[in-house]
């Protein structure tokens, strides 16, 4: 297991500081703006909204406001199209960039070889110059800091029937080639998604040949995947192995040796029973172990499998020296039991973070979940913006929201099976009054869970059984 979490932290090494031209990625800061830009994976997933709570959690006093601006299908064209009424409109500081999964197309690659490797060349060619008229915009907008971001792959290897489309894995690097490129040119931030998670990919296949973070069309990656993407991300900021919070005390003589990003106070020994007040700076980050999303079967705690996040990103560590190795003790936190440990293993020390039944774990358990109901309603708007640019647009009815955009609609249904999965939004989302209401949901909400994330004091005891 610490091989293999040694060799994905490599892999994401190199894939997020390739090349020294490269602009760091930095940390978000309280006050940014973060536009996630990008197509279906960003639209209806959630890395972003992982990588979110984690600043939620990790920074409670550091606001930060991060908007999805993911449309489905979109291709590097259709991004620039939308720059100004999607993306710029969220007033961001910071704009994050993904294109590529539909730029290089999917049933073209089961022509024959010479034929299919033409196309996608004409493809790649075509998303390169879309992706210079971005570029061209970005750069206009130079107070704006930019992050270019590699998709996460198309799974080619998986033993699946469905939508086996060869040779539109390695296009799709072609693809990040550029995005690579245009960073290192323009000194932006660049984010590797594609080759973590194909190591983790190739890697699982050779023991189960059906695995696949790429969901079961091998394109869209569940909840394990964009865990996994969140991790790569916050990994790049250079987050990795900043603790929860750290403490170290010794009973003998009831001594803090250490308390990183926490206060340790009163603190008191007195013959089988320490007790401290434990006040951090931090609260430990929330797993979902549901799944989430349209016919999602995976969790966001299954991606622990696959990635160190626990031990990089989640450490809320306790550690207390001269106890009694064999004998057993009690963590009581604020009155009640949360485990049983000996003394060895507190020596040693525990993850108080990997305790979901601790008081600060539970508080932060309602931030995820305040967190998924604004994520439900930012969905309803990506359905609307959908329908807006993806459909309505092109009809000459961007944004008419009137009747005869609804008649439109419903004349197209047949035709187009992914109108019909939109239309009950619709039918909400073009009365102004409607959208204005999720919006102020949407800020109670965010409002909320800054209120509720900041750590409290809490009395931690150890007893001996």
């Amino acid at each position: 297991m610490i091989r293999k979490f040694a060799a994905l932290t490599a892999i994401v090494t190199v894939c997020t500081t390739a090349n020294a031209q490269v602009q760091p990625v930095e940390r978000f800061k309280k006050g940014d703006r973060i536009a996630f830009t990008g197509n279906s994976i960003t639209d209806g997933g959630h890395y972003h909204s992982y990588i979110w709570l984690y600043y939620m959690t990790r920074f409670p006093n550091e606001r930060i406001d991060v908007f999805n601006s993911g449309i489905g299908g979109d291709v590097a064209e259709q991004i620039y199209k939308r720059m100004d009424d999607d993306i710029f409109v969220h007033n961001p500081n910071i704009i994050t960039l993904t294109f590529g999964m539909n730029d290089v197309g999917y049933y073209d690659f089961l022509k024959p070889k010479p034929e299919a490797d033409s196309i996608a060349k004409e493809r790649i060619r075509q998303s390169y110059e879309s992706y210079q008229k971005i570029e061209q915009k970005l750069k206009a907008h130079a107070g704006i800091k930019k992050i270019l971001i590699v998709s996460s792959p198309y799974d080619e290897t998986v033993k699946k029937p469905n939508n086996y489309f060869p040779g539109k894995a390695k296009a799709m690097l072609a693809v990040a080639a550029f995005q690579q490129a245009s960073a290192e040119k323009n000194r932006w931030g660049f984010i590797d998604f594609n080759r973590p998670m194909t190591a983790i990919n190739e890697q699982q296949q050779q023991r189960d040949s059906t695995f696949t973070l790429c969901g079961g069309d091998r394109i869209h990656p569940g909840n394990d995947g964009h865990m996994i993407m969140a991790y790569v991300f916050l990994k790049s900021q250079g987050l990795a192995n900043k603790p929860v919070a750290d403490i170290s005390i010794n009973a003998s003589g009831n001594k803090v040796n250490k308390a990183e990003n926490c206060t340790i106070t009163n603190v008191v020994g007195s013959g089988k029973k320490l007790s401290f007040n434990y006040l951090a700076k931090s609260l430990p980050y929330p797993l979902d172990t549901i799944p989430r999303g349209w016919m999602e079967t995976k969790r966001q705690s299954d991606a622990l499998a696959y990635i160190p996040f626990m031990q990089e990103f989640n450490k809320e560590q306790l550690q207390v020296a001269a106890l009694q190795p064999a004998k057993q003790y009690k963590l009581n936190i604020d009155g009640k039991t949360v485990g049983t440990f000996s003394g060895e293993q507190l020596a040693s020390g525990i993850n108080m973070a990997a305790i979901t039944t601790t008081p600060q774990y539970k508080q932060a358990l309602a931030l995820m979940y305040l967190n998924e109901e604004r994520w439900e309603i930012e969905r309803r708007f990506r359905m609307y913006y959908w329908l807006q640019f993806s459909f309505f647009r092109d009809k000459g009815l961007l944004f008419a929201d009137n009747e005869a955009a609804l008649d439109t609609l419903d004349a197209n249904m047949k035709t187009n099976i992914f109108l019909g999965g939109n239309r009950d939004t619709y039918l909400k989302a073009r009365f102004p009054e409607v959208r204005k209401t999720w919006k102020e949901e949407m800020a109670l909400l965010i409002n909320k869970i800054y209120t509720l994330n900041k750590p409290v004091n809490h009395v931690i005891e150890v007893v001996e059984e």
